[in-house]
């Protein structure tokens, strides 16, 4: 049963099989760089590297209409396809719109809805190109979203033992937004406007990419499934293990005050802050993290058994970790 496996280990069985596939047909015609397992497919043509990505949002799943206006919905199904792009170093270019609704969806919504995306799409430089429509019965948004990279694009497959770990940004406020609309007590002032913002109107971090290839970064990935869960995806990848360090894993003070108690363990597995993960040579990530304003170094990659990944607190004690990041399936 899928549940059994999680929602990672379906993509690990589905890749397996693929791959299988693949290897078989031996068609090399189409240059794949990467596949199955990262945050967007990349492949080489005679002029540059395309890239390619997708992502649904099912209600009931991951919004529901009585917390998220159509037109967040709207920014927030480009948003995370941007930040795919982005955790690949490229820039987008167009995107296809899927619309699954339900009969009693009003035109007003749907005119919403894309209001949201275009908002996105004139921000970060990209076009709706087509799509489709069709009946369900529940709403759904499905982008699929092109972009390109220079000669190097980011992977989650390039972290060595050694490396730093840092990311672009602090963490956990989307995570603790929705716990707040979900108990409804968010508060009414500039803190819960700002909880909430992350979570309906996340920022893919396109700016920051550039950055990282430029001061030779090769590893990364975005932060949507949680720090521990998302540092452990690329851990596996690559083949190693890594150490985080409490004490340094950045949380911004809006969220600190409104969980005095629980920010940390909001900001280490809360997920859906699409900032960038990203790791390198210790060089490598001190010029990031001087270039970039509220990157942060927040632990070290090791040599251990692939995927695992430790929390630590000052004297390097386990900390213990109340949830686990996003799954599907769990």
């Amino acid at each position: 049963m899928i549940h059994e496996i999680g929602e990672f280990g379906l993509i690990r069985s589905i890749r397996e099989l693929v791959c299988e596939q693949e290897a078989q047909d031996g068609d090399d015609d189409f240059r794949l760089l990467l596949g199955i397992g990262d945050d967007a497919a990349a492949w080489r043509t005679s002029e540059a590297t395309e890239l390619a990505t997708t992502d649904t949002l099912v209600d009931g799943v991951h919004f529901r209409h009585d917390l998220t206006s159509w037109e967040d919905l709207g920014w927030k199904s480009m948003a995370v396809n941007l930040s795919d792009i982005a955790a690949m170093g490229g820039r987008p270019l167009f995107a296809l719109v899927t619309l699954g609704l339900t009969r009693d969806t009003s035109v007003e919504d749907v005119r919403d809805l894309y209001l949201g995306m275009l908002a996105a799409c004139r921000t970060y430089g990209c076009r709706i190109a087509g799509g489709d429509v069709v009946h369900s019965p529940v709403d759904f948004v499905t982008v699929a979203m092109t972009g390109i990279a220079g000669d190097r694009v980011l992977t989650r497959r390039a972290a060595n033992p050694g490396d730093s770990v840092a990311v672009t940004g602090p963490l956990g406020s989307a995570a603790g937004g929705l716990q707040a609309l979900l108990r409804g007590d968010l508060p009414h002032d500039e803190s819960g406007l700002h909880l909430q913002a992350a979570l309906n109107r996340p920022v893919p971090r396109l700016d920051a990419c550039e950055t990282l290839i430029h001061c030779g970064v090769k590893a990364a990935m975005d932060v949507s499934d949680g720090l521990v869960d998302d540092l452990a995806k690329l851990c596996e990848a690559s083949g190693v293990g890594a150490v985080v360090e409490a004490g340094r894993v950045p949380a911004d003070a809006f969220l600190r005050d409104a969980y005095p108690e629980g920010w940390l363990q909001l900001a280490l597995n809360g997920g859906e802050d699409y900032e960038l993960l990203f790791t390198g040579a210790d060089a490598v990530v001190e010029a990031a993290v001087t270039t970039l304003p509220q990157a942060t170094v927040v632990g070290r990659i090791v040599a251990d058994h692939p995927g695992r990944v430790r929390v630590v607190d000052e004297v390097g004690a386990d900390v213990a970790l109340s949830r686990s990041g996003w799954d599907h399936f769990a």
